[in-house]
């Protein structure tokens, strides 16, 4: 069967006893970057083959997995951190297996999405997971999607775009809209603050470098 198996998005210690259990039972693992993975799994002492499984090379491998799947072999799925399949590979092989009957057991763990929300101080009990914009090409037409949704929107962004993000929010929704970024979720110099976008913008726009992944929620236009 395939497992699904959530990392730690930050802090090592963020990882099920059940999810150690699995990667130390399993015949592989299948990793988006082996080097992370392997850091991961030294420290719990986890020796399996590591396969690479990323963006790249999902579309050529998928029928080979699928294959060693159907000879009995139990195999995990990790990402580089959080949760397979959740802005990062993972759906192709997912898909696969349940069209080939291929048992998948979803391990619940670590994501950063929900990480985030969960602390944002922004109403929570009904969301949209934007995940990552497009950089170019039909960044517009997510933006008239987005600029009219009712609720929480949660993105993902880098920090060489965070600035180019927050401009965005600043003038599609107004300076003053709430927002709240999480930054470094789970690590030593974590932040999650809740301010208007300009804030945000003006706090950003001063800094010399700007470190760390980040999550950001919007807030809904009735806030």
């Amino acid at each position: 069967m395939l497992y699904l198996v959530p990392t730690p998005i930050g802090n090592l210690k963020d990882i099920t006893f059940r999810a150690i259990e699995i990667l130390k039972s399993v015949d592989r693992i299948l990793a988006e970057d082996t080097r992370v993975t392997k850091k991961l799994l030294n420290h719990y002492n986890i020796e399996k083959p590591l396969v690479s499984y990323h963006t790249h090379n999902e579309h050529k491998t998928t029928d080979n997995i699928i294959s060693i799947l159907s000879t009995g072999e139990d195999i995990a799925l990790v990402s580089d951190a959080g949760t397979p399949g959740i802005s990062d590979p993972g759906f192709l092989l997912i898909k696969a297996c349940h069209a080939q009957g291929i048992k998948v057991v979803s391990l619940p763990g670590a994501s950063a999405s929900i990480t985030a929300i969960a602390g944002s101080g922004l109403p929570s009990n009904r969301f949209h997971f934007e995940g990552f914009l497009p950089h170019k090409k039909g960044r517009k037409k997510r933006w008239e999607f987005l600029s009219g949704y009712p609720y929480s929107i949660i993105v993902y962004e880098s920090p060489y775009r965070i600035i180019k993000l927050l401009t965005e929010i600043c003038e599609v929704l107004g300076e003053q809209h709430p927002v709240t970024v999480a930054r470094e979720i789970s690590k030593v110099y974590e932040e999650i603050e809740v301010k208007s976008c300009i804030e945000h913008l003006e706090k950003y726009k001063a800094k010399q470098k700007i470190k760390g992944e980040f999550v950001v929620v919007i807030g809904p236009k009735t806030v």
